[in-house]
């Protein structure tokens, strides 16, 4: 299994969504909370290129957002990734 790990704020609806969606597949993840972390939040603009929470990523791979998330989920591409078994 692929670690899964969401970057999040107290404040994020998406975040909240993320999180709800991997719980309902049964996908263990570790949530790291940005809230007033400008380090972090600046280490996440300069990795995945996004401003934006939740930030997600799936082993090495950041995945985008909800959305994205969301997409893979939809098109049965989310537990294979997560198993390793997906690029």
């Amino acid at each position: 299994m692929q670690p899964v790990k969401i970057y999040t704020s107290d404040w994020c609806g998406f975040c909240t969504a993320a999180k709800h969606l991997l719980k309902t597949r049964g996908v263990a993840f570790e949530e790291i909370d940005t809230t007033g972390n400008d380090d972090l939040r600046a280490w996440l603009r300069q990795t995945t290129g996004r401003r934006t929470v939740p930030q997600i990523f799936i082993g090495e791979r950041a995945i985008g957002g909800y959305e994205e998330l969301r997409m893979l989920d939809t098109e049965g591409k989310l537990a294979a990734l997560v198993a390793g078994e997906g690029a």
